[in-house]
């Protein structure tokens, strides 16, 4: 029997052997990356579509994909939507500024029964005229609305100052977009960047090789042709920014820069630093701005990663009395990290929380190819996270400080509060 007063040991990791999933060449360019060690009925597809926000103007990208099971001359989207239902599947769809993504979950057995109505439906979409105008007159109401929010005009006007230097990626919605949307340019993107623009297919499941080469048949026809381009060199613009938002009772603050992403030698460090100040509940940020100031009920820090670029961010509402001290005491805390050594037993806490994350991270089929996939984005695979591993072991209290210095320079950020 277990002694549960005896504390059991600790174990050290140094490397998590990872699950590879299998990869099949629907073109040189397009894969299928397929992982079949599930060990129960279900199924997850995805498919990717270079249909970003990135793509096209006006809110195109958003309209489109909101349409894709709007209706065929066949079948209205109610017998689209129960015909998948009846089948016990489940759809999402997922839109960013790079890529647009579709995920269907079902049991296995009617893996293909559901992707051959969903392709059918998406293939032969109409794009009917009343059908575009209730999904334009839904959407422009919840602009209206998210528009007296002040985290999302926070995230609108921190976007725009980011991502100053690129026109496409600091584009943002206006209400005009809900106005002057034709049919014709739906129709156009659509065939382009989703007739023509299936660039990843994604499978989990434990499913037989003529139901993997049905997928790819079936789906191949949307292949795109050649490799997307994405933009590289793009500057934020530093300095404060506030707007006013009358009767608003809290400010809305978001605070970041320009960064990297996996491909950047200082990365896996640089995350390290990143949890240490806010990402994780005992953060740096957590600890003095909610637990000791109690200026908010959350703070927390964030990378996030494009194709060639990623940005740091922090992120957090607060009464509008406190606005400026908040932003005083953000200031603070990355200082302090600039200028003190983080003790030997924060570090440790810190580097336990992150192996921890990443063993959970690897947890079953389903979160194990979520994780490649986040290596895959940038030419990586699961070396990368065996090699963050390593530098985890590694990283010294003088690195932290170094880190803070070279990325977190305060005179480089962009800084805005609404409210």
């Amino acid at each position: 029997m277990i002694n549960r007063s005896i504390q059991p040991d600790l174990q050290t990791i140094n490397k998590i052997e990872f699950v590879k999933p299998t990869i099949y060449d629907i073109t040189p360019e397009v894969k299928l990356f397929f992982m079949k060690d599930v060990t129960n009925e279900t199924t997850r597809f995805d498919l990717y579509f270079d249909a970003g926000n990135i793509r096209q103007g006006k809110g195109i990208p958003s309209f489109v994909n909101a349409l894709l099971l709007s209706g065929t001359e066949e079948k209205d989207s109610i017998q689209i939507n129960n015909e998948i239902d009846a089948l016990g599947g489940f759809m999402e769809s997922g839109l960013s500024a790079e890529s647009a993504v579709i995920t269907m979950y079902c049991l296995r057995r009617n893996v293909l029964p559901i992707l051959h109505i969903l392709c059918d439906a998406i293939d032969k979409v109409a794009f009917f005229e009343s059908e575009v105008t209730e999904l334009l007159a839904d959407k422009k109401q919840t602009f209206l609305m998210n528009m007296e929010k002040v985290s999302y005009l926070s995230q609108r006007a921190f976007q725009q100052r980011l991502f100053h230097s690129s026109e496409v990626y600091s584009s943002v919605a206006t209400e005009d977009f809900y106005e002057n949307v034709s049919v014709r340019e739906l129709k156009k993107f659509f065939e382009e960047n989703y007739r023509q623009g299936l660039t990843k297919v994604v499978v989990v499941g434990n499913l037989e090789q003529d139901t993997i080469d049905e997928i790819i048949d079936t789906v191949g026809k949307w292949v795109k042709t050649g490799q997307g381009t994405f933009e590289k060199d793009i500057k934020n613009l530093p300095g404060q920014f506030h707007l006013d938002k009358e009767n608003a009772v809290q400010t809305a603050i978001r605070i970041g820069k320009i960064l990297f992403n996996k491909t950047h030698e200082d990365y896996n460090d640089f995350m390290v630093l990143n949890t240490i100040l806010g990402d994780y509940f005992g953060s740096r940020l957590m600890s003095n701005i909610r637990e000791d100031k109690g200026y908010t009920y959350g703070i927390g820090s964030m990378v996030a990663e494009y194709n060639n670029i990623g940005y740091f961010m922090i992120a957090t509402e607060v009464g509008r009395d406190v606005k400026d001290a908040t932003i005083q005491e953000i200031k603070f805390e990355i200082e302090r990290l600039q200028t003190e050594l983080i003790d030997a037993q924060e570090l440790e806490l810190i580097k336990n929380y992150l192996l921890g994350q990443l063993l959970k991270s690897a947890d079953g089929p389903y979160s194990m190819m979520d994780l490649y996939l986040g290596a895959e984005l940038h030419g990586l695979d699961f070396e990368f996270y065996n090699k963050a591993i390593e530098e985890l072991h590694t990283i010294t209290p003088e690195r932290i400080r170094e880190l803070a210095q070279q990325y977190l320079k305060w005179d480089d950020m962009t800084i805005v509060s609404v409210g």
